[in-house]
């Protein structure tokens, strides 16, 4: 329950991060949101822990997570400032539990029935009613928003893998620093602005970098207290609250199709949660002896 609790509240915090970005990147660009991340962000981790618990352990993992969540970082970016509504990007990410379900078999050795399998299909299922040709989610950002999404599930299993030799101050840290050499190496494709951005830009990009590091450290946090598929579903918690930012902010309403899908997978990744709850009070019997 703590561990549900903690990922809820990463949730929150990173939708509002994600808010402050999207509203800044018209201003600042790809690059530069990803190297204020970095900077503002690993700034942020040294104040919270006073230094304390920052020292590598994992350093291969650690390094291989942090190029991989720039990449999907930049990634989202892109969408967003090329025009795609965060809803719509949301409901893209839905994917991610049903891509963490699957991954967890060949990465932590997890089993999957023939149910969860039928299950993760039918979510499968709704992602292409949300990409079917002339609906919303019909556009060029979109493919690539499906790898990002791939790899956004990697780097969540990698989380709770890390969670055995580093703590929360370490794996938020070294997160947010990889994004300061990534953006750097990103600046010749997304130039900065010629002028500097005014208050209310540069505002959104330090509550920007400080959420995203309060967020990982929760992050990592609960994925040291549960398991991957008990706290998968909840990464839909986004698309609700930025549905509704979104159409508070701009205006954003997203299509049947995009609504439908996503109920689709929502409902499938509600199910692959009822049955791993099923496995796992069947094992702990089975431990007692019943």
């Amino acid at each position: 329950m703590r561990g549900i609790f903690l990922i809820l509240a990463a949730y929150v915090v990173i939708t509002g991060a994600d808010v402050a970005v999207k509203w800044a990147l018209p201003e600042v660009g790809v690059a530069v949101s990803m190297i204020s991340r970095g900077v503002i962000g690993s700034a942020a981790v040294l104040v919270l822990t006073r230094g304390r618990g920052i020292a590598a352990g994992n350093k291969l993992l650690l390094t291989a997570r942090g190029v991989l969540h720039c990449a999907v970082s930049a990634t989202w970016y892109w969408a967003w400032v090329s025009g795609m509504a965060l809803v719509d990007s949301y409901a893209i990410a839905a994917a991610a539990p049903l891509a963490m379900t699957l991954l967890a078999i060949p990465i932590l050795g997890e089993k999957v029935g023939w149910r969860r399998w039928s299950s993760t299909l039918l979510g499968f299922a709704g992602v292409l009613v949300m990409l079917q040709p002339q609906g919303d989610l019909w556009r060029f950002e979109t493919p690539f928003l499906l790898v990002a999404v791939l790899a956004m599930a990697v780097t969540r299993i990698w989380t709770r893998v890390l969670s055995v030799t580093d703590g929360p101050a370490a794996i938020a840290f070294w997160l947010m620093a990889a994004h300061i050499p990534m953006g750097l190496l990103l600046l010749p494709a997304f130039p900065p602005p010629a002028t500097m951005p005014g208050p209310g830009v540069l505002a959104a990009l330090a509550f920007f970098g400080i959420a995203n590091a309060i967020a990982h450290m929760l992050f990592a946090r609960a994925f040291a207290l549960a398991s991957v598929s008990a706290l998968a579903p909840y990464e839909y918690s986004p698309l609700l609250l930025g549905g509704v930012l979104g159409f508070l902010i701009w205006a954003e309403v997203p299509a049947w199709t995009t609504i439908g899908g996503a109920a689709i997978v929502i409902i499938a990744g509600l199910y692959n949660l009822h049955r791993e709850q099923l496995r796992r009070a069947a094992e702990r019997r089975d431990i007692a002896g019943i």
